[in-house]
């Protein structure tokens, strides 16, 4: 692990994103709640957020942080049946918190691809990346 020992602690932010892209069928299926396996997007944010918690767990090296916020939101897009998820995370940490935002966005979307692979086998995640990150020395916001 990287020595964090001298860092200061900072509020620190990250905001990251991937896209779920599904079949017309199951996109209205989803839309409706009519999947068999219930509420996808209570069991996805579930998913998202117990995996954020469990980061440190999951990636060698990563230092365990104490979240102090984490927020999953999706937004569907009709016209190209897709949905968005953005997970946010904040802590007061001596290191940044992409990381657990990276394992709370993958992991809801893994659990959404889960809820609705009945309807579409074929659905796809993609474009998970790194929106913002703020504290620390580094920022970053993606310009698009």
């Amino acid at each position: 692990m990287v020595d964090v020992g001298a860092k200061r602690v900072s509020r620190r932010q990250a905001v990251v994103q991937s896209v779920v892209r599904l079949s017309p069928e199951a996109f209205a299926a989803l839309e409706r709640q009519g999947l068999r396996k219930g509420d996808a997007y209570t069991v996805a944010k579930l998913a998202g957020i117990q995996a954020a918690k469990r980061t440190a767990e999951l990636i060698p090296l990563c230092h365990g942080l104490p979240l102090e916020h984490l927020e999953i939101t999706f937004t569907p897009e009709a016209a190209t049946h897709t949905v968005r998820l953005t997970a946010q995370t904040r802590a007061t940490a001596k290191t940044g918190v992409e990381l657990e935002a990276f394992v709370a966005a993958a992991v809801a979307s893994l659990a959404l691809y889960d809820m609705v692979k009945a309807v579409d086998p074929a659905a796809t995640i993609t474009d998970l990346q790194l929106v913002s990150k703020t504290g620390g020395t580094q920022a970053f916001q993606r310009s698009e």
